[in-house]
């Protein structure tokens, strides 16, 4: 079959597949680059290290909804309303307080997501002049849906948002009980930047396929959650996660070494390794390492950072494959004491600033997304009566 690319073909005559659509261009976008093979991530210009030494998480949600930076007045109304749109309604407390302690808390945000729709003045609505509203609601309430769910299933009370502080700083509050430190504070709010685009990855194309049809903004986030809970997607660093977890039981002279080649030669999957669109060390996995580091001393960690190097060093030697973001982020919210299963929540968290600014963009230049399936069943078979088959 042909490798070429076909611009046109007969109704009978279907193109060549390409599996995972590698290497299909679908949109344009003003978002976010990847250089795989330089290890370069932009978003909307900004190099993502750039961002990182200087831009704060609500700088980067106005950054990828309106394709440039805010001004102060900017920056403080953006604040401002992210402030006043923290509080759950009731009936969506109601739904974390009465469901099983035991859920997955992705299957829980999903569906709380969902449900914060019936309690938007806009109620979804499509609507161009009301998507940065609905997009600052969603980003504004999902850190509390994440936090409220934590509290509840450990038989705590859930701790309302504050009327001030930053999207980093607050969530942490509401899910500890407690103001974080500035430590804490600059750690979340870095991860939240590193984690805020990434291209046309699998929750995205889901957001703007969902977006093409019309539908709200709130189905299509909730429909990039759903994708983005699958372990090929947002799952990967709950694995490294448990990973070192395993290890750890070894004890404190645990051989990370012999441990990562025991799994190689086992022909298991070693998890925050390699890329779909990287060829060299992903650059947010090199921000995320030298705060994994910093953090691993300062929380008497250091065991963690330690046989994280050698995975990296052993994977590098063996396979020639460098780490991914999910591979040092596992360590860092370990390190500032969140659990493991949370750690997708998060991402989903972060990431909704660039799903939504990626709707946007699909609205303004729609075209319903319709590709097509390679049929390879058969044909023109004989009806066989049900007796007889």
């Amino acid at each position: 079959m042909s490798e070429g690319i076909h611009t046109g073909f007969d109704e009978q005559q279907y193109p060549h597949i390409n599996r995972g659509l590698d290497g299909i261009v679908a949109f344009s976008t003003t978002k976010s680059f990847i250089d795989g093979q330089k290890g370069e991530l932009i978003y909307s210009g900004y190099l993502i290290d750039t961002l990182a030494d200087n831009a704060t998480f609500e700088e980067v949600c106005f950054l990828l909804w309106n394709d440039r930076l805010p001004n102060a007045e900017e920056l403080e109304s953006l604040k401002k309303l992210l402030i006043e749109n923290r509080e759950l309604p009731q009936p969506i407390l109601d739904y974390i307080k009465a469901t099983d302690k035991d859920a997955e808390p992705m299957a829980v945000l999903r569906t709380a997501v969902s449900m914060l729709a019936d309690f938007d003045d806009t109620k979804g609505k499509y609507d161009e002049t009301l998507f940065e509203g609905q997009a600052i609601a969603i980003t504004a309430k999902i850190p509390g849906i994440i936090a409220a769910f934590d509290r509840v299933r450990h038989d705590k009370d859930i701790v309302a948002p504050l009327k001030e502080e930053s999207t980093a700083f607050n969530f942490l509050y509401m899910l500890n009980g407690e103001k974080p430190g500035e430590q804490a504070e600059k750690t979340m709010d870095l991860c939240l930047i590193l984690h805020a685009e990434h291209g046309m990855n699998a929750s995205t194309f889901t957001c703007r396929t969902i977006c093409a049809t019309q539908s709200d903004m709130y189905s299509a986030v909730t429909g990039a959650i759903g994708a983005l809970k699958g372990p090929l997607h947002g799952g990967a660093n709950t694995a490294v996660m448990n990973m070192l977890l395993e290890l750890s039981k070894q004890g404190e002279d645990a051989d990370a070494v012999a441990f990562t080649k025991e799994k190689l030669d086992k022909k298991e999957k070693i998890s925050g390794f390699g890329h779909r669109v990287y060829k060299t060390f992903d650059p947010r996995a090199r921000l995320l390492q030298h705060m994994s580091e910093d953090l691993s001393e300062e929380t008497g960690h250091q065991e963690l950072y330690k046989w994280s190097m050698d995975m990296l060093n052993t994977m590098k030697s063996e396979k020639d494959i460098d780490p991914n973001v999910d591979f040092f982020s596992a360590t860092v919210y370990y390190s500032i004491g969140i659990q493991p299963d949370l750690y997708t929540c998060i991402f989903t968290m972060s990431r909704v600033s660039g799903w939504t600014g990626h709707f946007m963009e699909q609205a303004a230049n729609n075209r319903l997304i319709r590709p097509r399936a390679l049929y390879v069943g058969e044909k023109h078979l004989d009806w066989v009566p049900v007796e007889k088959r």
